[in-house]
């Protein structure tokens, strides 16, 4: 029997150990998908294209292991260095997969990022669209305080107000951002807080204010390698300069951000650079190089149109498939709910079934065992019964005998009785015989006390007699 117990024991002990390196190797390998989507996220400003390998690494990771919120995960970031690699379609596609999977983890406040990219990649063509999305994040990472999420969404609001010409509420929610990212002590969205602002301020025309927000913003972009936030704002600075006639600052800062847009491989801000020169060259009066420029700008706008109608109707078309897949997984999810409620309601009634059986088993042995207790019972009710009737029996028996021998000796009392009254009376009806011969004097005195001696003496005798044979009734003669 110890033998038994040890083996049995050992085996357990071997499962556990086997669960706890499962357990293990699971929490390494779900830590790995969760550093490389951070590792993509990390570079989506500096290479985009790094990001999007990332991602696809995580992505195969998690999906061997169905860790369901790091394949969401996975697609997001994807979808942002698509972004940034200005491949909306595939963005698209991507944040509507993510969000697929996030709703299956019940991971709301991943949602909540992904519905700000939305927001952002509908920001370039639909700012009523844009908005929408972020406003259903905002109040997610509101009631979850995530303040870096909140910020974010808020510099996103913001760049949607500055594309509808409202600079001034543009710049109120900058600056929400810009003291959340602060307090955060993120550095890089500070970055994007300063260059978004000093966008601000040269649509306002205020050229110097804006080129020292820039220039800060430049120069911190500088220092955190963000290579195409570096390219953004020389267009802007370019822009500035050539509002003030100051050109030659202006070529630097132009020919500087030619050079990171091309490292990103941004072909928007490329396109953009071309504009900025070609308004460089008509204020210097260089108008054949200007037209150059111009000419180069518009077969470039012709092919972007066609680009953005194309990813709008992209957009459109997908916005619709992710309404119908919602509304495919929300019937899905109904009839996952149905099922769960048919099956623990299967499960109650199973259960109250077994608990009835149970009680009926348990009545019919209580009953069974009540039987027997009762016929064990009615045994000794019946065994002290008999010997309750033996009792009585032999009961009956000592009173017959009694009553036979009270008869017996109530018979001799009165033989006793006769007896007595008969021997008695003679010599006492002597004495009264010689007591009235003794009055009348018709007898001697002597004589008379000696008879009436002898008549005393005989009463006691019989009485002596008479005692002999109440002590002793079965003497002979009586």
């Amino acid at each position: 029997m110890k033998k038994i117990l040890l083996f049995v024991f050992f085996i357990m002990l071997n499962f556990c150990v086997m669960a706890d390196a499962s357990g293990g190797n699971l929490a390494r390998d779900t830590n790995e998908v969760i550093k490389l989507n951070k590792q993509g996220f990390a570079g989506r400003l500096t290479n985009p294209e790094q990001t999007v390998n990332n991602a696809e690494k995580a992505m195969a990771l998690a999906k061997s292991l169905d860790y369901k919120r790091g394949i969401g995960e996975s697609y997001r970031v994807r979808g942002i260095g698509n972004y940034y690699l200005n491949q909306s379609q595939k963005a698209i596609d991507d944040y509507l997969t993510a969000i697929d999977y996030f709703k299956q983890a019940n991971d709301l406040h991943s949602q909540a990022k992904v519905y700000n990219n939305i927001g952002i990649l509908y920001r370039d063509n639909d700012y009523d669209d844009a908005l929408n999305f972020f406003n259903q994040a905002l109040p997610i990472a509101l009631k979850l305080k995530d303040n870096h999420l909140v910020a974010s969404i808020y510099l996103n609001i913001g760049d949607v107000y500055f594309r509808k010409k409202n600079f001034y509420q543009a710049l109120n929610y900058d600056n929400q951002s810009n003291v959340i990212f602060a307090a955060l002590k993120d550095s890089v969205n500070l970055v994007l807080c300063l260059q978004n602002k000093g966008v601000i301020y040269f649509n306002l025309h205020q050229y110097d204010k804006a080129l020292g927000l820039l220039l800060s913003a430049n120069q911190q972009a500088h220092q955190l390698d963000l290579n195409e936030t570096i390219a953004s704002i020389n267009l802007t600075i370019a822009e500035s300069y050539i509002a003030q006639e100051k050109y030659t600052e202006a070529e630097k800062a132009i020919q500087e951000g030619l050079v990171y847009a091309n490292t990103v491989k941004d072909e928007k801000i490329e396109a953009d650079f071309k504009y900025t020169s070609y308004q460089l060259e008509a204020k210097r009066k260089n108008y054949e190089l200007a037209l150059n420029y111009l000419q180069s700008i518009y077969h470039k706008d012709s092919v972007s149109f066609k680009q953005n109608s194309s990813t709008q109707i992209t957009l459109l078309r997908e916005q619709a498939k992710q309404q119908a897949r919602i509304k495919e997984n929300e019937i899905l999810l109904q009839r996952q709910k149905y099922d769960r409620v048919r099956f623990w309601g299967v499960t109650v009634v199973a259960g109250l079934l077994l608990v009835l059986v149970g009680l009926l088993v348990s009545n019919v042995k209580r009953k069974a065992k009540t039987n027997l207790q009762l016929t064990a019972l009615n045994a000794e009710v019946s065994r002290q019964k008999d010997n309750l009737d033996r009792i009585n029996h032999h009961l009956e028996e000592i009173i017959d005998e009694r009553t036979k021998d009270l008869q017996v000796k109530n018979k001799k009392l009165s033989e006793y009785s006769s007896y007595l009254s008969h021997q008695i009376r003679g010599p006492i009806a002597t004495l009264k015989g010689l007591l009235n011969l003794e009055k009348e004097g018709l007898v001697d005195q002597r004589e008379c006390i000696r008879m009436m001696n002898k008549s005393v003496s005989e009463i006691d005798d019989k009485i002596i007699e008479m005692s002999d044979m109440l002590h002793d009734p079965g003497r002979a003669g009586f």
